[in-house]
């Protein structure tokens, strides 16, 4: 990731990209929640937020907060699982400060609400604000060049779902309600004993349904079917 800051904000999703401005939207400071993997990196960041008129700094758990800004040094499985959590446990939008991403990792991200990525050189306590301001507003700064690779991965599933959709019209990403319910248990983890028993159906029907979808759709696997239907929005 670029050390120089350059960044480019986007209403999300499908709104044009362009520079942020002050917004205020809750008509009251927005509640920031800090959370980092050593006191020292949560200390600097509250620092910087401390003092702005357009924030205040909150402790999780109460009260909620409109924003969390986690600091990480760097993108592990540690980190990620932390992000996970915190999605499940705060679910506010995120903004993340750490020493690098990749466009890839961004597009994994999305889906733990990280709506703004800032290098760890770039913190300041202006691009901070701005960050958390943009995120309270339904925003996202990012750096920019991961705005170009977002744009274009978001296109590619919009184009993959239409292909889908001409393929086999009726059905949702080209999966049947049959199989969208077969995946939904995958995904929960249950065998396919267990899904027989939850269907009122046969292991063995249930077994030829996930080999039809995923010759059907030219997946590897289970696991790459629910991530399909993960990123088709039908999960």
């Amino acid at each position: 990731m670029p050390e120089d800051g350059t960044t480019a904000a986007c209403r999300l999703p499908g709104k044009e990209c362009g520079p942020v401005e002050g917004v205020d939207v809750l008509h009251r400071p927005i509640r920031v929640a800090v959370h980092a993997t050593d006191p020292l990196s949560r200390a600097g960041l509250v620092g910087l937020l401390s003092g702005r008129a357009e924030v205040t700094v909150v402790r999780l758990p109460e009260p909620t907060p409109d924003v969390l800004v986690v600091s990480v040094p760097r993108l592990g499985v540690a980190s990620i699982e932390l992000l996970r959590r915190l999605a499940t446990e705060v679910g506010v939008p995120t903004v993340l400060v750490t020493s690098d991403v990749t466009e890839r990792q961004l597009v994994a991200l999305v889906k733990y609400r990280i709506v703004s990525v800032l290098p760890v050189a770039a913190a300041t306590g202006e691009r901070l604000t701005q960050s958390v301001t943009a995120a309270a507003a339904g925003g996202a700064i990012l750096p920019a060049r991961m705005v170009g690779y977002l744009i274009a991965h978001i296109n590619h599933l919009m184009e993959q779902r239409r292909v889908m959709d001409r393929r086999y019209p009726g059905s949702r990403a080209g999966l049947a309600p049959g199989e969208v319910d077969v995946l939904r248990l995958v995904a929960e983890g249950l065998d396919t004993d267990k899904i027989a028993v939850m269907l009122s159906s046969s292991t063995r029907a249930v077994q030829n349904r996930l080999y039809v979808l995923t010759r059907r759709l030219g997946l590897r696997n289970r696991s790459h079917a629910v991530a399909y239907a993960i990123r088709a929005g039908v999960l």
